[in-house]
């Protein structure tokens, strides 16, 4: 294998901000981070004390020598990896055990043109941005940015609807009365504005698909799903995707031609969408949890990705309990507007 070459590793810290790094085939993930002035833990450097043990979520490497005592045969099986050892042999993620400001590292900060708004109903507005340094921004499928509410000293955390590959990003808000973005959209929000943000953030993002996916969406929780699928455009899934979409009235339905388009690209990919109105004109009528069985969950060999508003969140959670059926992984987001996002994940 060529030295010359490298390979894109993210570092996923604690406090939920994602670095990146280039990582070539010859030297560990430890040094590659030390080179970009990332301070991960450390101490033996040798594989003797376990330090800096991490998950690997995707991936192939080399795990490198070490003793039982820092890593045990069994965490090795579950993913667990020593970055002082390890080389890469394709692109990683991998969850560091620190917080990003004990590796003296942040949040990146970028500065972009708003290029497009698209108000795709009276409560749903989509935005386009051509970031300056486009380049140097990376994020996993799924993350979002810190905006900075263009006028105000106010920001709001948005969830990329674009994939990491596409030169331009865009974000789907609910705007809310009020709402310090919600009013610059509705009023001020011109192409040619300049916006600044931070990031990428968030545990949310896609794994590597080695089962089933289930993916969960309720209003403009959308966003980080059509993240995701834009990436599985690239990187086909060898298993299949399956999509749940809902919204509480016909209006606030978008992106069914999106859908659609994925559905013709991305090998086993499908979707199905329901509308809570009683006056919809949808097929299904009703919440996404009336679409849920346990052959939707493949009886628990499933990968399941929820995002969507509090209610939805915990009715979803508390209806795959009530099937008795635990899904292999479950990892969920809440938004609410104007406060800070919610994180988390079930094995």
């Amino acid at each position: 294998m060529s030295t010359s070459m490298s390979f894109q590793v993210a570092l996923n810290f604690e406090d939920g901000i994602t670095r990146f790094i280039d990582c070539r085939p010859d030297e560990t993930v430890a040094e590659a981070s030390y080179k970009a002035r990332i301070n991960i833990p450390l101490d033996c450097r040798d594989g003797a004390c376990g330090t800096c043990k991490s998950l690997c979520e995707s991936g192939r490497y080399d795990g490198g020598d070490y003793i039982d005592e820092a890593l045990s045969d069994d965490e090795a099986a579950a993913g667990y990896c020593l970055p002082c050892q390890m080389t890469p042999h394709s692109d990683l993620v991998l969850r560091i055990p620190s917080s990003s400001a004990a590796a003296k590292t942040g949040a990146a900060t970028h500065t972009a043109t708003v290029t497009d708004i698209r108000r795709h109903s009276a409560g749903t507005v989509e935005f386009a941005l051509e970031v300056d340094d486009r380049d140097a921004l990376d994020f996993l499928p799924g993350q979002y940015v810190n905006v900075a509410v263009p006028g105000t000293d106010q920001a709001r955390s948005y969830s990329f609807s674009s994939g990491p590959d596409q030169r331009q990003i865009s974000f789907l808000v609910r705007t809310v009365p009020g709402g310090a973005m919600s009013e610059y959209l509705g009023e001020r929000a011109r192409p040619g504005d300049r916006v600044e943000f931070t990031g990428p953030m968030g545990s949310f993002y896609l794994r590597e698909i080695t089962r089933p996916a289930l993916l969960l969406a309720g209003g403009t929780g959308l966003a980080p799903l059509l993240s995701m699928l834009e990436g599985l455009t690239r990187k086909p899934p060898a298993h299949p995707v399956h999509l749940l979409y809902g919204v509480t009235t016909d209006q606030d339905l978008v992106h069914l031609d999106t859908l659609e388009d994925y559905a013709e690209v991305i090998p086993g990919f499908t979707f199905d969408h329901c509308v809570a109105d009683a006056a919809s004109t949808a097929r299904n009528k009703g919440f996404v949890t009336g679409l849920m069985d346990a052959s939707t969950l493949h009886d628990g060999d499933v990968d399941v990705y929820l995002c969507g508003p509090p209610a939805m969140v915990e009715a979803v959670r508390g209806h795959i309990a009530s099937l008795g059926v635990t899904p292999a992984s479950f990892h969920y987001e809440k938004f609410t507007p104007a406060l800070a996002r919610e994180t988390a994940e079930a094995a």
